[in-house]
């Protein structure tokens, strides 16, 4: 055979091996494949050629479960491709290298790879390589819960979208994860629609698995029963022909969440109980504990918990997210410290409850949050929280606590909530207790011909209000709304219960409007992470020239006034 006819059969064969690589589906064992690029790959000089397959190869590895083989052949894409000097060879290497080094250990090393991958494809035209670029610093944005970077990645795959339907499907699916965490209503829907039609369009081998997964997910929040079974169903019934463990792990996880535990403990045994002896460090390897305790804790088995816990230990204060990042799995200290609560070990797990508390609320992650505080103290004590922490900070909130910025009107509310029924001068409050000079009122603050005067103002604006928005004249419409409320602020700040004039300038008067404001102001902020404590204190507590704190009798609560 001559050697122009051999150098053809091989480009011919290369191609072919390449493009069922590209069909492998995540998760799945490679079987020949494998043998086809490596063959390939002895065969090829070509320093180009021998970069795609190396990158194919590893690849392979990595999708079939078996990383620890796909380093070398990474490494190996990556050298062959830099001597090319190709750029969009090179992102396609570095991003079979990412891919390599996927394990919870090496964060460090796909955090600077995925940075030069950034670099290098920001300047090549193909899209595909682009699309790997954003991708892998939105992956380390989610490892990492940095929101600017997962926001403006997000922003950079809706544009790219407009170039190819495999951009397009990624941008759908990774918009809907952010959405979903965040808590974003509506919408779901349709990005799930624009997933399944980009991923027919562009013939993604393993679409269909992202797609059903946003439809589980989106059901289980939405309280879909019926389509959150069918979704594990079909899951369950991959795991099975394939043998994919973390397919199997999350689908135990997802029926505990379901309330479902039978069918938790039923994969749990399935998966057997050296499941995770055989687990290896790989892109898997954190959502496999993760989920493997969440069924775990879900149907009492404390050796396992135990066991997992103490595997996941080392990974405190990570997020989980599955491959791609396509689903948010929470944070580890959410489980585990629920793991410790269980085993007995409470001051492990509140502190580890009160920083996954504190991350969920940095981003926004309302469910998890729900979930978290729903399921309980650690202690079995009912407690709330609300003391001086450290750093200028305030552990405020039920069970744990969350770390809250100083706010002078915590202040108050703590000395009020530490004399329950006891009242307190707004004097008092504001100067903590220490002597001062009290002054006499200098009169009231305004006349009633003035009152009056801007009483038949505030109806004169109504009338002219009502004009305005009927014309749509936004402009002349902002202007009167805030003469109004200027109008209604000084007639409050004048005027007491009943219409009564205010005196001004006596202490008794600054101390109660220092003292109102900044328990309203307190109250407000607390609003924003714990509603149901501020619709407590707000019912409980009354200011005014004299403040107190009376809670109803049924109003069963230990407050933690110190660290």
């Amino acid at each position: 055979m001559t050697g122009s006819r051999r150098d053809t059969e091989l480009a011919a064969r290369t191609r072919a091996v390449l493009d069922a690589a590209a069909g492998h589906v995540f998760g799945t064992e490679p079987g020949r494949l494998a043998a086809e690029l490596y063959d390939v790959l002895v065969r090829t000089t070509d320093d180009a050629d021998r970069a795609r397959v190396a990158a194919a190869l590893a690849r392979c590895w990595v999708y079939g479960g078996h990383a620890d083989r796909a380093a070398p052949f990474a490494d190996e894409a990556l050298a062959h491709a830099e001597r090319s000097g190709d750029p969009e060879l090179i992102a396609d290497c570095l991003d079979a290298v990412l891919a390599a080094h996927w394990g919870p250990d090496e964060l460090e090393l796909r955090q600077t790879t995925a940075a030069r991958l950034d670099e290098v494809s920001a300047h090549v035209l193909d899209p595909a390589a682009r699309l790997r670029g954003h991708l892998w610093s939105l992956q380390v944005g989610w490892e990492t819960l940095r929101l600017p970077v997962i926001q403006r990645q997000l922003r950079a795959l809706e544009s790219l979208a407009e170039e190819s339907p495999r951009a397009r499907f990624f941008a759908a699916s990774r918009r809907w994860m952010y959405d979903h965490v965040r808590g974003v209503e509506g919408g779901a829907d349709e990005l799930i629609s624009v997933a399944e039609d980009a991923s027919a369009e562009a013939g993604l081998a393993d679409g269909w698995m992202v797609t059903s997964l946003m439809r589980g997910y989106t059901a289980l929040h939405a309280g879909d029963v019926a389509t959150v079974v069918e979704v594990l169903e079909l899951m369950e019934e991959f795991a099975r022909s394939e043998g994919v463990t973390d397919v199997a792990a999350e689908a135990a996880s997802l029926w505990a969440l379901l309330g479902r535990p039978e069918r938790a403990r039923a994969l749990l045994e399935q998966l057997g109980a050296d499941v995770l002896d055989t687990l290896p460090r790989d892109v898997n390897y954190l959502l496999n504990l993760q989920c493997v305790l969440e069924a775990a804790l879900a149907v009492g088995d404390e050796d396992l918990v135990r066991t997992a816990a103490r595997r996941l230990a080392p990974y405190e204060d990570r997020p989980v997210v599955n491959a791609g990042a396509v689903y948010f799995h929470g944070v580890t200290d959410d489980t585990l410290a629920r793991a410790a609560a269980l085993t007995g070990d409470h001051e492990r797990a509140e502190r580890l409850r009160a920083r996954a508390l504190a991350t969920y609320l940095r981003i926004g992650a309302t469910w998890w949050y729900d979930r978290l505080q729903a399921s309980g103290g650690t202690s079995g004590e009912s407690v709330v929280h609300f003391c001086p922490s450290q750093d200028g900070l305030w552990l405020i909130g039920s069970d744990s606590g969350r770390p809250m910025r100083a706010l002078r009107g915590f202040e108050y509310v703590h000395r009020l909530l530490a004399q329950p029924g006891q009242t307190i001068s707004a004097v008092d409050l504001v100067t903590d207790g220490t002597g001062t000079v009290i002054q006499s009122d200098s009169g009231p603050q305004l006349d009633r011909q003035a009152a009056t005067a801007y009483r038949q103002r505030l109806a004169d604006l109504a009338a002219e209000l009502a004009e305005a928005e009927d014309w749509a004249d936004l402009g002349r419409v902002e202007v009167l709304a805030a003469e109004r409320e200027a109008l209604l602020a000084e007639l409050g700040s004048a005027e007491g219960l009943a219409g009564r004039q205010r005196a001004t300038g006596s202490t008794a008067e600054r101390a109660r409007v220092a003292a109102t404001k900044a328990i309203a102001t307190a109250i407000t902020r607390i609003e924003a992470v714990d509603p149901k404590l501020a619709a407590h204190l707000r019912d409980a507590i009354r200011t005014g020239t004299e403040c107190t704190y009376r809670p109803r009798p049924d109003d069963h609560l230990t407050w933690r006034l110190s660290t």
